[in-house]
């Protein structure tokens, strides 16, 4: 069973329609115990890195995560909740995340090389770069995904990427390292692509399970 977090900033509706659609069994809490419980957890996020963290603390379940991290228990982050595995975010001063992944959330400049202004967010589908092979992408070809994000990751260990896509510069959109993932994107929005991502780390979880 995966624990989807719900600490109150998360689009839960669309993670556990998609969960529900791959026929993969769910619970949707705050309550430390029951999360305990599931063989993962899925920790999604919509809104600002500081609002989040207040929460996440708060409620002690910052330090639940990091401590069933610790106990080896898979975790993938989506969209904010991605960020919130890093260290830390520029996002309205700077703020400490969980700190399972080394790196900071900044803000898009706004503006390209040449000194022209792009869009902020990053808004709309774009294409994934496969840097290295993952329980994620496996079996996988490279296609588009959907993004909607302002921060990006930043200052981050280079054997955490395991994709990225290209918004006038280069862009992690998934990241792991151990039992801890991570999507920029929103893999239930994104298509084929996006449940068949979602589907390897639920088949991830079953092989972590086997071998325990």
């Amino acid at each position: 069973m995966i624990g989807i977090v719900d600490y109150g900033m998360g689009n839960l509706f669309s993670v556990s329609k998609a969960l529900e659609r791959m026929e993969v069994p769910y619970l949707i809490s705050d309550n430390k115990e029951q999360l305990a419980h599931a063989e993962a957890l899925i920790l999604p996020g919509v809104g600002a890195f500081r609002d989040a963290m207040k929460l996440l603390n708060e409620t002690g379940l910052a330090s639940f995560i990091t401590e069933q991290v610790q106990k080896g228990k898979p975790i993938l982050g989506i969209c904010l909740g991605m960020q919130l595995l890093f260290e830390e975010s520029e996002e309205n001063g700077l703020h400490q995340g969980l700190g399972l992944l080394k790196g900071r959330a900044v803000h898009f400049s706004g503006k390209d090389q040449d000194g022209s202004s792009y869009k902020v967010p990053h808004m709309g589908w774009n294409k994934l770069n496969f840097h290295q092979q993952s329980p994620l992408t496996e079996a996988l070809t490279e296609d588009h995904v959907y993004f909607v994000h302002s921060y990006y990751i930043a200052q981050h260990d280079q054997d955490t990427l395991v994709a990225s896509a290209d918004y006038f510069g280069e862009v992690p959109a998934v990241v792991g390292k151990g039992r801890v993932f991570g999507m920029q994107f929103h893999p239930e929005k994104s298509g084929d692509l996006g449940i068949k991502l979602l589907r390897n780390y639920t088949r991830y979880v079953k092989m972590t399970e086997v071998l325990k």
